[in-house]
Order: C-alpha cells, then structure tokens, then sequence
C-alpha cells in the first residue's frame, strides 16, 4: 500500500533544523503484515532525543532510515499467526521488541532483549525483515517502529493494546517518555514508599520521573530546573518543592 514517511537520507545538517530540513517527507511502499506482524494507523506521535540523536549521528544508524518511536494507533490489519490483537484495537508502539526466548526476556527484563537490540541496530524489524521501500530500495525502520509516518507495519512483540477510550494522542508518549522516567524511578532507582527524590532537569521524561515518585510513595519530590515555567508546571503536577538550578 501507499503510504507516507518522513524519512532520513544523510546525517550532520547543521542546526537549526527548521532551516536544514534533514527529513523529508515522502511517499513509500509499505508492505501488508506478514505472520506476527500488524499493520497500524498512526494517530500520534512524539519527537524523542532518541530522533535526534540519529539525526545528529551521536546513535549511528542505517540508511535511509523513517523516524519516529514514541507514538500510538489504531490497528488495521493483522497477519498470520497474530492471536493478541484484532483491527480496531488502539495501541502504543514500544521501542524494545521482546522476543520472549532469549535470556534477558527468560529473567523477566523484556527490555533488555538480545533480538530486539539486534534488530533495532540494524534497522530491521524483530525478524530481520524492512516492509517500507522507495522506488525498489528498502527503507530502513527506527528501532521496530518508523512512527513519522501515516501508516506502519510492526512486529506484534513491538505493540501493546490499550483501552480504545484513551486519547491516542496522550498515550503516544507511554510509548518512550513516560515508560523511561517511570521505569528509571520504578525499576531502577526502586525507589521505596516515604523516601524522597529529587529531579533534575523537566522535560518529558524529567516530568514522567516525578510522576513515577509519587506513584512509588515519595514523601518529597523535589524539582530542579532552570525554568520557572517548568518548575511551576511541575508543582501543579505535585512536586512538594522546586529549585531553579540558576540561583545555587
């Protein structure tokens, strides 16, 4: 089928971006789901330092590549084998497919997939297959996802099925920031009830970590940035303090 992509072709334009444009948006072939893959419309989708960084080539990547991880849709269609998902299921895109044999995915750290990782690098989907292609030349995926786009095709493993009344464009960001700042709080700070926290610096992820302390029972969080509209956005969010790192 037709679709559309924003897609990269070389790395280093210079800042600013807007000036540089170093994606472009063009039409593509995507390929139907092939067995364990679902084809998914996209509804929303956010820009990550992930993008960027691929952008910039801080995280090396293959070429040509279609952006985008962090987002949500609206299944379309499901290829062979798929049992977990039907068309019409909303879902959010994960950037770690889990392939559910390897070592780390046995202990129960799915993030950690050796397949997922793997494949991520190289552009591929868990299988090691491209389904976007441009005049006969394969499009490369970013990490299982290729979000920037109007329509994807993904392994199932890269999926997870949410409610179909939660606001796709909201979920869209439980597909990198709010897992990433949760997760650091959760699961790697682990963080126990009545401690207190501090978070530097406010972005999505920043502000996804406060929320994850007082998920975890923080008595105090605390707030550190440099902006004052972030710091206030942050109390309004429940931050017990907040400091402007400019006035240390």
């Amino acid at each position: 089928m037709k679709a559309t992509a924003a897609l990269l072709h070389s790395i280093g334009a210079p800042r600013p971006y807007a000036q540089s444009q170093p994606l472009v948006i063009d039409e593509v072939e995507l390929d139907p789901p092939g067995p364990g893959e679902v084809l998914v419309k996209i509804a929303a989708a956010g820009l990550c330092h992930s993008d960027l960084s691929v952008i910039d080539g801080n995280r090396p990547r293959p070429l040509p590549m279609a952006l985008g991880h962090e987002a949500a849709g609206v299944v379309e269609e499901v290829g062979a084998g798929v049992t977990r998902f039907t068309p019409g299921d909303h879902v959010v895109m994960v950037f770690v497919p889990s392939c559910g044999l390897c070592g780390f995915c046995a202990r129960g750290r799915p993030a950690l997939c050796e397949p997922g990782a793997a494949a991520n690098a190289a552009g591929t989907l868990l299988n090691g297959e491209r389904r976007l292609h441009r005049h006969g030349q394969s499009i490369n995926h970013h990490l299982g996802v290729s979000a920037f786009a109007s329509h994807a095709t993904l392994s199932q493993h890269s999926l997870v099925k949410i409610a179909n009344d939660f606001d796709l464009t909201k979920a869209a960001l439980f597909g990198c920031a709010v897992l990433t700042g949760v997760g650091a709080v959760v699961n790697s700070a682990k963080l126990p009830p009545g401690a207190s926290a501090a978070v530097i610096g406010l972005g999505g992820v920043g502000l996804a970590a406060l929320l994850g302390a007082q998920l975890a029972g923080a008595r105090q969080v605390v707030a550190v940035d440099l902006s004052e509209e972030k710091l206030s956005f942050a109390k309004s969010l429940g931050a017990t303090h907040t400091v402007n790192a400019g006035d240390a």
